[in-house]
């Protein structure tokens, strides 16, 4: 019996890396029986049958799982954004960080494309979500700036690239490692999106140790699964003012004796993040209205 990490799964086949080698697995048939969905970033048990392929025996339990796209043991995500073409929204950048947050993933903030834009533009924002406790990484994949420092914070851990498409990730995954030769899609002029260029949750290995996923590229954030009641609790600069309010239904919009308001007039709570907070809440809401 042999271990290793599904790293493709593809039309019933699942693709298990185990030391510099990889085995085309198929599942054991009382999994199929049971229903288990197996994820790229599973660990399994296998047993060979030659020529390079196997049978997965065992699922080992998961330390955590990303929802969409489906990944199963991610330990952190990088963000990855464009700061022109197609210009940065906070607003975005805000409903990704939630999104991570709710799926318990550390978070690495890529802003990319630097080399088209003054960087001291972009000084207010890289303080404040620094000062919120996130990692901010200002890169170029074209000008290969930042690429070194993104690399150190990616070895030995099973890392997400996920954001806007058109952002880079496809290009910026191609500087960590130039063998994958991923493939690019430039950004629409009519719509100022880029095209999606990855069509599959692929894990990829890096030479150091550790593995990265080069995701779907998707351009809207849903919220459809989400209460509203958990929404301050994925702020993390809101959600230590959370205890203060005077009502524990308190959703920090119209309620009297708000602390995070409070918060917010004092400057203690960005009011822009407070601004993005606003409009998720009232998205949330509306997705709830369509159940009614």
């Amino acid at each position: 019996m042999q271990q290793g990490v599904v790293v493709k799964a593809y039309s019933g086949y699942y693709y298990v890396q185990t030391g510099g080698k990889v085995a085309m697995c198929t599942l054991r048939g009382r999994f199929k029986k049971e229903r288990f969905s197996l994820l790229v970033g599973d660990e399994v048990q296998f047993s060979g049958v030659g020529d390079g392929k196997g049978v997965v025996e065992e699922i080992l339990p998961r330390r955590s799982l990303l929802k969409r796209p489906m990944v199963a043991n991610v330990d952190q995500v990088v963000l990855t954004f464009a700061v022109v073409n197609p210009d940065i929204n906070l607003l975005l950048v805000d409903k990704f960080l939630v999104l991570a947050e709710s799926s318990q993933l550390d978070v690495i903030i890529c802003l990319n494309k630097i080399d088209l834009t003054d960087t001291t533009l972009l000084e207010s924002m890289v303080d404040l979500y620094r000062s919120i406790g996130y990692s901010v990484i200002l890169s170029s994949s074209k000008a290969g700036l930042g690429v070194e420092e993104l690399r150190t914070k990616l070895y030995d851990h099973i890392t997400v690239f996920a954001g806007p498409s058109g952002a880079g990730k496809s290009s910026m995954l191609n500087c960590l490692e130039p063998g994958w030769k991923l493939t690019t899609g430039e950004v629409s002029r009519k719509i100022g999106r880029g095209k999606h260029t990855t069509r599959y949750a692929e894990l990829m290995a890096l030479p150091g140790g550790g593995f990265v996923v080069d995701t779907p590229g998707f351009s809207l954030t849903e919220f459809t699964d989400m209460p509203a009641a958990e929404l301050g609790h994925y702020f993390p600069d809101i959600a230590s003012f959370l205890p203060a309010c005077k009502f524990n239904t308190c959703l920090h919009d119209k309620e009297p004796q708000c602390a995070v308001k409070q918060a917010v007039e004092e400057g203690k709570v960005s009011r822009e993040r407070y601004n993005s907070y606003l409009d998720i809440l009232n998205e949330i809401r509306e997705n709830r209205k369509g159940f009614c």
